[in-house]
């Protein structure tokens, strides 16, 4: 019969576990292992069946064996020291967590945090890829460390898709109905006792959303879903998948996640002191934000300064096809009736977001456009990363260097109790400290510790590790194969696939070209020589999805695939289909040395990588992203050059020949050189060092902190004075910004100095420097010399000096002087600029106003 509703009926609990129900419905057990056990060993094979989902796994046991672990007296004994820890956990005391030591002063604010996705679990397939597990171990650690933090997304209910790889090696992708009885979610409540149900305005109607609340330890997260009445059938598609649909449906999505999610919190009675948006994709929150600050009676322009003042906007995308823009037509169609509720006009309202594109493409509003010009503070998620963006996005500053736009970076990091393999963990317990978590991002802590652990038992321990993976991966080709009808003769081959005394790599990650999963085949000839030498094995281990839409993407999988069932690379390569958190457990913690080879530098961070370390493995990768930073020439292996290509051909040509280089000079013959005792000392210097270095400055602990301290707590610290002020200092600041670029285009600079010569070193030369600019007063004006080395007839700017004004001259101009002393010999340029400077600026170049001389 056709499928109206879907209840669950949960067993009668026996009153000495009846806390596994409140367990279940927090997501603290995703990072404590002890509590998963408490339903895993209640039906190990029911637990597998229901992919380790507790709220699931409750309504499916059989009674019988929730009445025998309530008489099972080590069952109780391990049930009460795990309800004893999430009731400490979930009400500390005030000193007991970082943030509430560290800043108890702001204990009451709150952090609101949006994302188009999150990945918390595997059970809950809300996410796909990088930025949904960056989002996750965000909350887990805010929750650690004890933020006032919320988060804010979209509950899909059919989430991301399941991966089948048919007999060809296609990818096939199929959508499975996410039922909300079975997973850690219930209706959020607001102050009236209700359920929560937003609405926002899209052509021609209105669409609602019910809001769903998760814990995620202490920190709800609150994930809106389109799937209700009164919504008209397309609608309630809206939310249904991840990154589905064409751009009617993405705009739709971002309108739902950004101006839906602020109107979410405001139901809940949730007012933030400080926003951060992770992505693009909830840019629209900023215009919201806005808008709710023109009712209340303020312009435009003294609204974007409020919102400014508290919000980080946080950007992945190294490439400029990865962020998300809207043409001017669909704007039109979808904002028409909003901009009046700012006070704006339709050139006005896309000014805030304006893209210009050459070659006769037309111009289109930019999410990312929109979010730096509606935060006051933008990061990247690596050294690298904060380069690349600044540069991608200057033209939003015309003028400045790159070196001085303001986007800065905080490099990403991960959870590490969420990554940590149980017996890693046990290990470091044992040797290094039996509370060692405490110590996550001390660095000092690994460098004094890391070597108590014995050679013999992290080799054993990594074995043991290399023999789990084995052993699911036999399985998922099995059930794989078995699904696609091979023969018994055929099925039996998985049952020896994989080696533990074989070197293993492990490539896993989302499919996109950029990444260049198949780089280790550009040159077969090369490849079988290093697979296939029976002295010292080596085999390959590949996973990851792409994209429905990629066909590229997808292209790369059915190439692997291929190359993997072909007689002589059968065993010796493996793709796993359908990667997922589960599989991703055992892929960084069973392989030998993380691959990872993406075009540099298109690798906004990586995490995988760091996982890797975590749990010992060596990375073996291009310096991209966060292993540009993380390398130091004895924790893994550097691919390539530290530089740029102009052509992609020559630049995969030089990475596979240094990648083949690696692996037949280095990487094979350091791990099959064990010594008399059998243990690969050389080695497990590489493993020792990957989680001396990796483990404390790539921990999700450490990224925590950084964003608390640069950026979350300043913000906060603003909205307090915005609350105490009544933006007055906003409308002010307005004020003088709309008078500024009134006098702008007016304003002229005239400078005297030497302009070519020789001095000695110690020596100095006088430059003085003339502003005229009606209307503006010298403390509005910063001018500053910039001087620097010379490179092919370019000025390349090094340091900016401060220039003193002196006085008004007698024709109005305001003068500055400054004495000039390199402080190094050669051959250096100057040049004169001035830049409007107020004290209430959040960064120093946000007007993006510059004037040369």
């Amino acid at each position: 019969m056709k499928v109206y509703g879907r209840i669950t009926v949960f067993p009668i609990m026996p009153t000495r576990v009846n806390r596994l129900y409140e367990l279940a419905y927090n997501l603290w057990w995703s990072w404590h292992p002890e509590a998963r056990a408490l339903y895993s060993s209640l039906d190990p094979d029911l637990w597998e069946q229901v992919s380790h989902n507790p709220v699931h796994f409750l309504s499916a046991v059989q009674p019988q064996k929730l009445e025998a672990a309530a008489e099972d007296t080590a069952y109780l004994a391990q049930y009460d020291t795990v309800i004893h820890d999430f009731d400490h956990y979930m009400h500390p005391r005030a000193e007991e967590t970082w943030f509430s030591t560290t800043y108890p002063e702001l204990a009451d604010k709150t952090i609101a945090y949006f994302s188009a996705e999150f990945g918390l679990h595997e059970s809950l397939p809300i996410y796909s890829g990088g930025l949904g597990i960056l989002s996750g171990d965000h909350c887990k650690e805010s929750s650690d460390l004890g933020l006032p933090f919320v988060g804010v997304g979209f509950l899909y209910p059919q989430g991301y898709f399941s991966q089948h790889v048919n007999r060809a090696g296609v990818q096939e992708a199929s959508y499975d109905k996410l039922h909300f009885s079975e997973v850690p979610a219930i209706p959020a409540i607001g102050p009236d006792g209700n359920e929560v149900v937003i609405s926002v305005e899209l052509p021609g109607r209105r669409i609602y959303a019910k809001v769903w609340k998760l814990m995620v330890g202490r920190v709800p997260l609150y994930l809106m879903d389109t799937d209700i009445p009164p919504n008209a059938p397309a609608d309630r598609e809206l939310s249904a998948r991840l990154y589905g649909g064409d751009r009617e449906m993405r705009i739709s999505q971002e309108i739902v996640l950004g101006i839906g999610g602020v109107r979410a919190l405001r139901a809940l009675g949730i007012s933030p002191a400080a926003w951060h948006l992770n992505e693009g994709h909830a840019a629209f929150l900023s215009l919201e934000r806005c808008r709710e600050l023109v009712a209340r009676g303020l312009t435009f322009n003294e609204a974007r300064e409020v919102v400014k003042t508290n919000s980080l906007f946080t950007t992945h995308t190294p490439v400029p096809a990865g962020n998300d823009t809207f043409s001017y037509e669909l704007i039109d169609t979808y904002f028409s009736s909003y901009w009046g509720q700012l006070g704006l006009n339709r050139e006005q309202f896309l000014e805030v977001a304006r893209e210009d594109h050459d070659q006769g493409h037309g111009n289109t509003y930019g999410m990312t456009t929109l979010a730096l010009h509606l935060t006051g503070h933008h990061n990247g998620v690596s050294e690298l990363h904060g380069h690349v963006s600044r540069k991608m996005w200057q033209f939003l500053w015309p003028g400045l260097d790159s070196s001085e736009v303001p986007i800065g970076y905080v490099t990403n990091g991960v959870h590490t109790f969420s990554w940590i393999a149980p017996e890693i963990n046990a290990l470091f317990g044992r040797y290094m400290d039996k509370d060692w978590g405490a110590h996550v991002d001390e660095q000092a802590f690994w460098d004094e510790h890391i070597e108590d652990i014995p050679d013999a038992e992290l080799w054993k321990i990594h074995h043991i590790r290399k023999e789990a993976l084995i052993t699911y991966a036999r399985r998922n080709l099995k059930q794989q194969h078995l699904r696609l009808g091979e023969g018994d003769h055929q099925i039996a081959e998985f049952d020896t696939m994989l080696n533990t005394d074989a070197l293993i790599l492990g490539f896993a990650r989302r499919f996109a070209t950029y990444k260049r999963a198949t780089l280790i085949f550009r040159n077969l000839d090369r490849l079988r020589g290093i697979l296939n030498n029976p002295e010292r094995p080596v085999q390959i281990v590949f996973a990851g999805k792409a994209h429905p839409a990629d066909e590229p993407g997808k292209a790369l999988i059915e190439q692997i695939y291929k190359i993997s069932r072909s007689e002589e690379f059968k065993g010796k390569i493996i793709f796993l289909e359908n990667y997922d958190i589960d599989m991703a457990r055992y892929l960084v913690s069973g392989t030998d040395v993380w691959l990872n080879n993406p075009i540099r530098p298109y690798e906004a961070s990586g995490t995988s990588g760091q996982k890797a370390a975590l749990n010992g493995q060596p990375n073996c990768s291009i310096l991209d992203g966060w292993w540009a930073e993380g390398y130091n020439g004895r924790n893994g292996w550097a691919i390539g050059e530290e530089r740029d290509y102009h052509d992609q051909n020559i630049q995969a040509e030089d990475d596979s020949n240094s990648l083949y280089s690696l692996l037949e000079e280095k990487i094979i013959p350091a791990f099959f050189e064990h010594g008399e005792d059998g243990i690969p000392h050389a080695w497990v210097y590489y493993m020792k060092e990957a989680i001396r270095t990796c483990a404390p400055q790539y921990s999700m602990r450490r990224m925590i902190k950084e964003y608390s301290n640069r950026y979350y707590v300043p913000e906060i610290h603003q909205s307090i004075i915005i609350e105490q002020n009544s933006y007055e200092r906003e409308r002010q600041l307005a004020a003088w910004k709309e008078q500024v670029r009134r006098a702008w285009d007016k304003l002229e600079l005239y400078v005297d100095g030497q302009r070519d010569g020789q001095i000695s070193l110690g020596e100095g030369i006088e430059v003085h420097a003339w502003v005229r600019a009606d209307g503006l007063k010298p403390e509005d004006l910063a001018v500053e010399l910039v001087y620097g080395e010379t490179r092919n007839e370019l000025a390349i700017p090094q340091h900016t000096l401060p220039m003193a004004y002196v006085k008004r001259e007698n024709d109005g101009s305001y003068r500055f002087d400054l004495q000039l002393k390199p402080n190094e010999s050669g051959s250096i340029a100057y040049n004169i600029r001035v830049i409007p400077t107020h004290p209430s600026l959040t960064e120093r170049y946000e007007l993006g106003l510059l004037r040369w001389a």
